[in-house]
This record gives structure tokens, C-alpha cells and sequence, in this order.
């Protein structure tokens, strides 16, 4: 076949107009229009659908790369111009419209990033495993956030986006493991209990000293590691070596074999600093190290030491008050004395262990208090005498406390941020690809209602219960006989008879002539994904809630493994799970009286919930794995979560969902599912019931049929 004709620059310009939408932005098209037209077709097609798919992030944005795309294209493979432009949305979602610009304007830096992602390592898809390890070191729960260089505030470790240092992806993950140790460590054992700012005030050269302090440092809190994670120790030696930076010249061997053997602290690091400065010169900085914001650093603790101080004295003021209240015969609470005991605990060491005891006996302490009185030791060592005096009454101001209980809505007021939360990509049909992370998913407990909803359920449909339990029972394990089998227990007249006929007309005659009993054990594991949508409002929120305790009680009978939870969101950085029954819960008057507190909340933002629950599913051992959703509607949310675009998540979440063995299905009451549903289930995969009332009558009976 001929190859189609090149568009003229004026059906380029008009292309352009459209996709940028240049009757309202304004922007010009009419120089790139000119410049595409003198390409072949294939090429301008494939820059003219990249730019309609970057102007469905953002308009600017594909008025750059429109500009770029042209002489990019002259030297790069189009894989890389894909990916190039892909990283440009990608940024643009994260960061904003700035930085993805300058992905754009800087494409040669982009190929390099590229080069530098084949074997390097990129925090964003190590985050999650970083934290957890953080996490499980002891001292202070940490934070991790991207930053240009590594450094710490003492509370949050800033890691670079990117690193390549190493020839492997493998050993650079184990360099941003080693950074995220060094890092801890500067906060564990103590190198911000020196006073660095008031120091350096009082020494010259001050630079010198910095990077000398930091010289010595850097080989005492290697030798804290050393003691602590010594399979971590030696991966940093083995970075070191590869990356020529194990030697240590003239006297700082012996230093480092004193630091190695002796458990020294911050002040013997700064003495040691003292008293060479000038004898000897400071240490090149090694692949791991970052950089010390010492005076960030001091702020930062600066503001947590007085808020700690005073909150933690509330905490006593409140543990005397209960005592109060538990003995009021007893003398003036006031005159008990509290005081932090320290069990076999060896200074300089990783581990914190310490009691509160009150009067030599000790005190049992929520965790949160426990948190506190770690951060405190970070900071200090040890928990200062002025710590253990109660607050005053003037002082004790339970407010204070407040802001440490667990809020879950807490995260969606003023500036929003990802702490704590799922994140699940979302699929962009103009796009043709992933946001990255793009929703935020969060659990939270429905708060349980403890009225009459379930009795009365189970009154109202007293007769259908009974008459499900007996069908539920029979499907529960049983002996089942199997026929044509090669050997069994019994013989299976039709297949014997089938054989001599065959015998009697010269044909092969089969030896499956038995029958066996066989066990069929039942191994399935199913979820309820329920949509809480503010259109479930009223009938059909009643109606979700009867049909959940018929389940309920006819699951029981049956003994499948079984959760239920609830959806909804605002939006993709607030969007909902909300926990009824987990898997590992026994059905009982909490799980009813969850039931019962089910309420209308948002949209119906569909594709975070399956994606979020096949998550779930994925990582329970079943032969079967089953996600039935019991919706009023189509994906809808009040953002561009609507129509197509929603529709078309849904549809690729569900086929993520069979691809990890998941068989989903949909129950619905909307009447216009039947436009939508097959193309987002397939034919077989859903049920639409046209009556709200007979949602609860029909539920049980779909699950039966499913699992049968």
C-alpha cells in the first residue's frame, strides 16, 4: 500500500489549534506547524498524538514539547522520546508544572537520567522498603522525603531521587541503604547533642573544623553500625572499596581502630577534633555520608525539645490525676515521686530500654507515651530530672494531648501530605499510561452503631435465613462421586456398557471403567467491596446493610473466608476504605453494629478500591480468590473521575485484578448499567437487579452460584 500523504503545515496548525486549545491559551502554533510539515507522515503522527497526550496533563506543557519534540526526534529512538515525555507528566503530577517544564526544556539530561535508571536506583520506587526498614531501628520514627543531597533535620532523612554511583541496581539500593543507617545514626547516637553552632563560634579556620569534626564522626558512627547491623557494615565496606574510598591515610587508622574499639560518644568525637585540628587533614567525604545541616538540625530540635518537654510533664500531671481518681483516700498526688529507670541498658548502644517507675514501682504507659520518652533520650541521653516533675495546675493544659491522638481525617486539613497512606497508580486513558501514585488510599473503622438494624434484619427475613442456611450447608465439604476413572471404588455401568459395544464393533475399548468417591474441600476467600457513595442515600443504603447481615449469617454456615469493606473518596488524595469485616475477624455484635454504622460518605472513585482490595486479596492462600462489588452506579468522583476516564480505570484495575487470579464480579442496582458494565466486567461477570428491595434477596443466591 502507498504510504498516506504528509499533512500540509496548515492541517498541522489546525490539529494543534484543537489539541491546545489556542482560542483560549493563546499559545501559537503556528512555527512548529511549519517545522512538522516538513516530516514524513509516520513521524508527524507520532509527534502530533504525543502532543495531544501531553495536553491532556497540561497545555503548556505540550506547547514545550511540541517546540523540543522536532530536533529531538532527529537523535533519539522514539522509546525515549516516549519516555522522555511520560517522565514530563509524571513530574508534572508530583511536583507541578515547573519541574516538569524543565524536564522538557532539558531532554540531553533526561537521556542521561535515563542511562543512569538502567543500573541505578530510584528512591521513588525504593521509598517503601526504605521506610520499613527505618522503621524497624530503633530510636525516633523517622520520615523519608526527597531532597537534592542526603542530609537529616532529626526527624525526617532527605534522600536524593536518584542513585547510580554503582554498577548495579542491586548495589546502589544497598547504597541508599547504607545512607538511610549513616543518617539514623547521626540521630540515634547522639551527633546533634553537640552544640555545633555555639563551637564554631569560638574556632577558627571554621570550615576545617566542620570537615574534620565530621571526619572523625563519620568513623565513630561506623563503628556504632559496626555494632548494630553488622551485615550492613560490611556492605558499606565493600561500597567503600569498589568506589576507592576505603583508604585511610597516615594516623587515621589508628583513630579508626580507637574508635572501633572503644564505645565513644559526640563530645569524644568533638575533643578528638580539638585537639588535631591542624595536625591532620580532614577526610574526603564517602559515597554514604551527605551533608551535616547543623544548624537546621538545631532548629528542628530546638522546637521539639520544648514541645516534648511540656507534653511529656502533661502526661505525668494526667497519671497523677488518675491515681487521684482511683484512690482519692491516698495523700497529695503531688508529693509522689517519678523517675526513669534504665534496665541493663549499655550506653552508646542502640537499644533504648527504660521504665517509668512512680514511688520504685513502675508505671504501665500507652505506647504514645513510650514514643515520647524514646524521642526524649534521643535528644538528651537520658530523660532530664526537670522531665519528671508533673505539670502544675497552671501548666496542665489537656489540649496538649490532643494533637497526638490518631485522626484519620487529620491528613486532608491544610497542606496534604502522603504520610501513612497506600498509594495506588491510576489509569489515564488520554494519556495512554499510569499516574504514578496518583491516589492515596487510607483504612479507617466504621464507627459501629449498637441499635436494633440486625435483630430486626433478621426478622424481617427470619424465613429466606433459614432457607439459605440449609442450601449454604449442603455446599459446604462433600463427598463426591467422579466417573470414568481409570481405577476407583465402584464400577460405572455406562462406561462399561459404552466398552463392550465398542468391543463388539472392532473399536478400542477404554479402561476408564470405574467410579470414585472424591473429598471436595472448599478454599475460597471472597471480598465485599461496598460502595458508600452520598447516592446510596436512603432505600439503597438500607438495602446494602440487610443484604450484608444476610451474608453474614449464611457465611457462616458455609465457613468461606470472607471481609467486608466500604468505599468512597474525594478526589484522588482522599480516597477511603473503610474496614466492616477483615479476614482474620469472627463475625460477631461488633461486626453487626458496623454494619449497622454504614452511611453515605462521597463519590464512587472505583479503580483505588479494587486495585486496593485485590491487594488484600493477593496475599491470602486460597485456591479461590473472588471481588464482588456491590455499587448503585458508575465510577463517577467530582474531579475528571467521571465518565470515559473513570470508566476506563475501573476496566483496567479489574483486568490488573484477573491477572493476579482474582475473579471480579458486580452487583448493581442502576438501570443504565447494562451501557457500561459489560465492557468494564464482561458479559458474565456481573448481575444488575432492577429493584432496590431485591437487592437483599438476591445477593446470597448470586453467591451461591459463584462459589457452587
Amino acid at each position: 500500500m502507498a504510504a498516506s500523504a504528509s499533512l500540509t503545515a496548515s492541517e498541522i496548525e489546525t490539529r494543534l489549534d484543537e489539541y491546545l486549545e489556542t482560542e483560549f491559551s493563546f499559545l501559537k502554533t503556528e512555527q512548529p506547524a511549519r517545522v512538522l510539515a516538513g516530516l514524513e507522515r509516520p513521524e508527524q503522527d507520532f509527534i502530533l498524538s504525543w502532543v495531544q497526550r501531553v495536553a491532556s496533563t497540561n497545555i503548556q506543557l505540550a506547547h514545550q514539547f511540541i517546540n523540543q519534540a522536532v530536533s529531538a526526534l532527529d537523535r533519539l529512538d522514539r522509546k525515549v522520546i516516549e519516555a522522555w515525555a511520560l517522565h514530563a507528566m509524571d513530574s508534572y503530577d508530583q511536583r507541578g508544572l515547573h519541574p516538569a517544564m524543565e524536564v522538557i526544556r532539558n531532554v540531553d539530561g533526561f537521556v542521561q537520567g535515563a542511562r543512569d535508571r538502567e543500573s541505578g536506583c530510584v528512591l521513588e520506587d525504593e521509598a517503601g522498603v526504605l521506610l520499613h526498614f527505618v522503621h524497624g531501628l530503633s530510636g525516633r520514627q523517622l520520615k523519608l522525603e526527597e531532597a537534592d543531597t542526603a542530609w537529616t533535620d532529626t526527624e525526617t532523612l532527605y534522600l536524593p531521587p536518584l542513585i547510580a554511583r554503582l554498577t548495579s541496581t542491586a548495589d546502589n539500593f544497598k547504597l541508599y541503604k547504607a545512607t538511610v543507617a549513616y543518617l539514623w545514626a547521626q540521630t540515634r547516637f547522639g551527633t546533634f547533642r553537640v552544640r555545633l553552632s555555639e563551637i564554631l563560634q569560638q574556632i577558627e579556620p571554621t570550615e576545617e573544623f566542620l570537615a574534620l569534626f565530621q571526619s572523625l564522626e563519620r568513623l565513630r558512627l561506623e563503628s556504632c553500625i559496626a555494632r548494630e547491623l553488622p551485615g550492613l557494615y560490611r556492605d558499606m565496606q565493600r561500597i567503600k572499596h569498589e568506589l576507592d574510598e576505603a583508604r585511610l591515610p597516615g594516623a587515621w587508622g589508628k583513630l579508626a581502630e580507637r574508635f572501633h574499639h572503644q564505645v565513644m560518644s559526640a563530645d569524644d568525637t568533638l575533643q578528638l577534633a580539638l585537639d588535631n585540628l591542624g595536625n591532620i587533614d580532614p577526610l574526603p567525604a564517602v559515597s554514604y555520608q551527605g551533608t551535616l545541616d547543623y544548624e537546621r538540625a538545631e532548629a528542628c530540635m530546638a522546637a521539639r525539645m520544648e514541645k516534648e518537654r511540656v507534653r511529656f510533664k502533661v502526661h505525668l500531671a494526667k497519671l497523677l490525676e488518675e491515681i487521684k481518681q482511683q484512690k482519692p483516700e491516698e495523700q497529695d498526688p503531688s508529693q509522689h515521686k517519678f523517675a526513669a529507670d534504665y534496665p541493663d541498658q549499655q550506653q552508646h548502644t542502640g537499644e533504648i530500654t527504660v521504665d517509668l517507675t512512680l514511688d520504685d514501682m513502675p508505671v504501665p504507659l500507652p505506647d504514645q507515651v513510650r514514643n515520647l520518652m524514646t524521642s526524649i533520650i534521643v535528644d538528651f541521653g537520658e530523660i532530664p530530672d526537670e522531665y519528671l516533675e508533673a505539670a502544675g495546675p497552671g501548666e496542665y493544659d489537656p489540649s496538649l494531648l490532643e494533637d497526638e491522638k490518631e485522626d484519620p481525617d487529620a491528613v486532608w486539613q491544610g497542606t496534604y501530605h502522603e504520610e501513612g497512606a497506600f498509594l495506588y497508580s491510576e489509569w489515564d486513558c488520554r494519556r495512554m499510561h499510569y499516574r504514578k501514585n496518583w491516589c492515596a488510599v487510607r483504612e479507617k473503622t466504621i464507627t459501629p452503631v449498637f441499635d436494633s438494624f440486625a435483630d430486626d434484619t433478621l426478622d424481617k427475613y427470619h424465613g429466606l435465613i433459614k432457607h439459605l442456611r440449609k442450601i449454604f450447608e449442603a455446599m459446604r465439604d462433600e463427598d463426591r462421586v467422579l466417573n470414568r476413572q481409570p481405577y476407583g471404588d465402584g464400577i460405572d455401568i455406562d462406561a462399561t456398557v459404552e466398552a463392550l459395544a465398542a468391543s463388539h464393533d472392532g473399536s478400542e475399548m477404554t479402561d476408564r471403567l470405574f467410579t470414585r468417591l472424591h473429598r471436595t474441600e472448599r478454599n475460597i476467600a471472597v471480598v465485599f467491596m461496598v460502595d458508600m457513595s452520598g447516592s446510596t442515600k436512603g432505600w439503597i443504603n438500607d438495602a446494602e446493610r440487610e443484604s450484608l447481615i444476610l451474608l453474614c449469617e449464611t457465611l457462616e454456615t458455609l465457613g468461606d473466608r470472607y471481609a467486608i469493606y466500604g468505599f468512597s473518596g474525594m478526589a484522588r488524595k482522599r480516597c477511603e476504605m473503610f474496614k466492616i469485616k477483615e479476614f482474620g475477624e469472627m463475625y460477631n455484635d461488633e461486626i453487626k453494629a458496623r454494619i449497622s454504622g454504614i452511611r453515605p460518605q462521597d463519590y464512587t472513585r472505583m479503580g483505588f478500591a479494587i486495585r486496593h482490595l485485590s491487594h488484600i486479596l493477593s496475599e491470602v492462600d486460597a485456591k479461590t480468590r473472588i471481588l464482588i462489588t456491590i455499587s448503585d452506579g458508575k465510577p463517577d468522583d467530582y474531579d475528571n473521575y467521571r465518565g470515559v476516564y473513570g470508566i476506563e480505570d475501573t476496566r483496567r484495575a479489574l483486568v490488573e485484578a484477573r491477572r493476579q487470579g482474582i475473579h471480579p464480579y458486580c452487583i448493581t442496582i442502576d438501570t443504565e448499567a447494562k451501557d457500561y458494565l459489560p465492557y468494564m466486567y464482561g458479559d458474565a461477570a456481573y448481575t444488575v437487579i432492577d429493584n432496590v428491595q431485591q437487592l437483599p434477596l438476591k445477593v446470597s443466591d448470586i453467591y451461591r452460584k459463584l462459589t457452587s
